[in-house]
């Protein structure tokens, strides 16, 4: 493999000395991750310090480490190892002549960063980076970062936050061409004052745009006008993508199929009939929003087009899978990965149009609401009787409001955890189910869609 780091443009990038001449391939600050080449950067920790896995980076492949002591083993030495990879993420920005593409919001940031990337990359001989998984945070993006070849046409990164001032940080970081905004809602509202004040958070992605840059709104939030105000405050050009007919980018028709929706979408100065391989309203506006960027950043649009038809779900994020049932099989729908309001919303309508013998919804509890938690939980009700759901199964202390708002009104079981769900849900399903789970991650209910799989 082409090196993607020498150890010479590492200790450049870190201000460190290397022990000997290497080349790196990738880079890891998790031992576990470590493949065959790899740089390991051994960072210190809340619980315990790299240090302690050097060994076991070396024994799975790794070809150097940056490290704040000796090792007998190929090495970069600096003072701290914390700010390191910050460093070598900025580095590798200011080598690459990337156009990159930035994604923030309260919801489909993953989904978005995902179908952007193949949207970009369908074209033969386009080199498109991305961030992997949900790595979005502080420490995240720059090894996201730190990973992106230097040849690379295009980039894509996902950025989090849940604390104002967090995205400000790391978009001057990214430094993106194109910023992208996919939704506000009121998750991490435990954290801040009211919805409007997330969504000044997410604002905050403009302010490392790259000079002629384009912002991303969604035209259809009720916070546009805050975030368009805040992106030309900046000198950004805003480009807005929705249902509605007065978006840059509007979906003039959107005609659900077996497998996804039929969409044509009319752009400034284009307009392009395509098909987004995933179900659900959300999933037009996801799609606007790629095609918004694509244009932006100098894209084929009939390229993306193609790629968006061609999407699967992601694990955790909207897969679908055929597990068995009884005697026969039934549909298992994973969006256990992350949830709040406006998300449970979104995925209990996917939900209520799939054909189905009986429509059960595995809902875990939401977090990080904070005070707004009893409410937003109670909320889920309408959405779930608008939906036929057939069985919901609640799981965790914080599904106590829904289980009031759902009594005499739909069958329900409430239990304590991802375990108790576990032991009820075999019992539960039977052939020509269609079964939804979502819940935040930390309520586990991967391991429940684990089980249903393994079965």
């Amino acid at each position: 493999m082409t090196a993607l780091w020498t150890s010479e443009a590492i200790a450049k990038a870190i201000g460190g000395v290397a022990s000997e001449s290497f080349a790196a391939t990738g880079v890891a600050f998790d031992s576990r991750e470590i493949g065959a080449g790899d740089l390991f950067v051994a960072m210190p920790g809340e619980v315990t310090d790299g240090h302690r896995f050097i060994e076991g980076a070396f024994a799975h492949g790794a070809s150097g480490a940056i490290v704040s002591q000796p090792v007998a083993h190929p090495h970069i030495l600096v003072a701290d190892t914390a700010a390191v990879l910050d460093a070598l993420g900025v580095a590798s920005r200011r080598r690459t002549a990337a156009k990159i593409a930035g994604v923030t919001g309260s919801v489909g940031k993953t989904g978005t960063k995902e179908a952007l990337a193949a949207a970009l990359g369908r074209w033969p001989d386009t080199k498109v980076h991305k961030s992997v998984k949900s790595y979005n945070n502080h420490t995240g993006v720059p090894l996201s970062l730190s990973r992106m070849a230097a040849d690379s046409d295009f980039a894509v990164f996902e950025m989090g936050m849940n604390h104002a001032g967090e995205l400000s940080g790391l978009t001057r970081m990214v430094r993106p061409h194109v910023a992208i905004v996919t939704a506000i809602a009121p998750a991490h509202i435990e954290f801040f004052a009211s919805e409007a004040a997330i969504a000044d958070a997410k604002a905050e992605i403009f302010q490392g745009i790259e000079p002629g840059g384009t912002a991303i709104i969604p035209f259809d939030s009720p916070h546009r006008d805050r975030l368009v105000g805040h992106a030309r405050e900046l000198g950004v050009h805003v480009v807005t993508f929705g249902m509605g007919t007065g978006a840059d980018v509007h979906a003039r028709e959107a005609m659900p199929t077996a497998g996804g929706t039929l969409i044509t979408a009319t752009l400034p100065d284009a307009e392009l009939c395509f098909t987004v391989g995933q179900v659900g309203d959300h999933w037009v506006s996801n799609a606007l929003a790629v095609i918004a960027a694509v244009q932006a950043l100098g894209g084929d649009l009939a390229a993306a087009g193609l790629a968006l038809a061609e999407l699967e779900g992601l694990a955790g994020r909207g897969a679908r899978k055929t597990i068995r049932a009884g005697s026969g099989t039934a549909l298992l729908i994973d969006e256990s990965y992350n949830a709040n309001a406006a998300s449970m919303v979104a995925t209990l309508a996917v939900l209520g149009r799939q054909t189905a013998t009986r429509r059960i919804a595995v809902l875990g509890e939401m977090r990080e609401l904070g005070t707004e938690s009893e409410r937003l939980h109670a909320a889920i009700a309408e959405p779930l009787l608008a939906a036929n759901v057939d069985f919901a199964l609640l799981v965790g202390p914080g599904m106590v409001a829904l289980a009031k708002a759902l009594e005499g009104r739909v069958e329900f079981r409430h239990v304590p955890d991802a375990a108790a769900a576990r032991d009820l849900i075999e019992s539960v399903i039977a052939p020509g189910d269609a079964i939804l789970v979502k819940g935040s991650n930390g309520v586990g209910l991967s391991t429940l869609v684990d089980a249903l799989g393994a079965a």
